[in-house]
């Protein structure tokens, strides 16, 4: 199985911003984690993390043209709230998505609380920081292997 990894806006900065809500390992260490408890698990991982909209709309539409990847986990920071483009390519794929999010989007601010994303999405994980991602590979693994 082979999932990528898509990080959005601002998340290239996790590490050195709001450490109390992101925690203080940086994206790249997320990553190097995620890769790690991964490849114990027999999924190849790509990452990605672009604070442009259109940039992750390509991605989407590049794994799907490509068949580069089995399914895909998305974090796509604030853009999850507003962003009706990350939407429709989601919902044009056949690759299954998952919404992720490190913190606990409920127990923030309300316009975290909704998501135009998560109603075309194959499942949502979120408020476990790293483990996020591992639950969610997790989740992908476990649908895949009882389909």
């Amino acid at each position: 199985m082979k999932v990528l990894i898509l990080n959005g806006v601002n998340l290239n900065l996790t590490g050195k911003r709001e450490r109390s809500v992101y925690g203080v390992k940086t994206l790249e260490e997320i990553n190097a984690e995620i890769a790690a408890y991964a490849k114990i698990r027999g999924v190849d991982t790509e990452f990605y993390q672009s604070n442009l909209e259109g940039e992750l709309v390509n991605k989407l539409h590049e794994a799907f043209l490509n068949k580069s990847c089995d399914a895909i986990l998305l974090n796509a920071g604030a853009f999850t709230h507003y962003s009706y483009a990350l939407r429709d390519a989601i919902a044009a794929i056949d690759i299954p998505v998952v919404e992720v999010h490190i913190s606990n989007v409920h127990a923030r601010e309300e316009f975290r609380k909704n998501s135009v994303l998560s109603e075309v999405c194959a499942g949502t994980v979120f408020g476990f920081g790293v483990g996020s991602y591992i639950a969610a590979i997790e989740g992908l693994k476990y649908r895949a292997e009882n389909k």
